[in-house]
């Protein structure tokens, strides 16, 4: 199950597919100087490289949909995430074939969705089904995307 809050849908807003990361932290003021610090495991995991320059969106803790996972989210684990929970819709481009003729998508950091009866090139409406550390698989709920 999802720890997810409803969101009323006027708050969800579009999300780049550039996204590299997605962490909550507090706007320090340090002398003068305001700063944000990056977890770890975002350099660690090749998201973010240091001394590269990057576009940062900042959004109202207020208007967050994942709020009551954030905490959650910066203590529970040393390594990254999987971006996708079972029973998740996404809609999906197929770039890949797999060994076994499925489809492949990727997602934010190259994560892996296996899905299954599409061809490359395709953008479909998908339901994940299963999540695994390093790729889930999802079903086609749409495919006319």
């Amino acid at each position: 199950m999802s720890n997810r809050h409803e969101v009323p849908m006027e708050s969800i807003m579009e999300i780049s597919e550039q996204l590299l990361c997605l962490f909550s932290a507090e706007v320090r003021d340090e002398g003068g100087e305001y700063r944000v610090e990056i977890p770890k495991r975002e350099v660690e995991t090749g998201a973010l490289e240091p001394g590269a320059t990057y576009r940062v969106a900042l959004i109202d803790q207020q208007s967050s949909t994942t709020s009551e996972s954030d905490e959650t989210d910066t203590s529970v684990s040393d390594g990254p995430q999987p971006p996708v929970e079972p029973g998740e819709m996404r809609y999906v481009e197929i770039e890949d074939l797999g060994k076994q003729g499925d489809g492949i998508a990727r997602v934010e950091r190259g994560y892996v969705i296996i899905v299954p009866d599409t061809e490359v090139g395709e953008r479909v409406k998908i339901e994940v089904t299963e999540v695994k550390s390093n790729f889930a698989v999802g079903e086609v709920v749409d495919e006319a995307v």
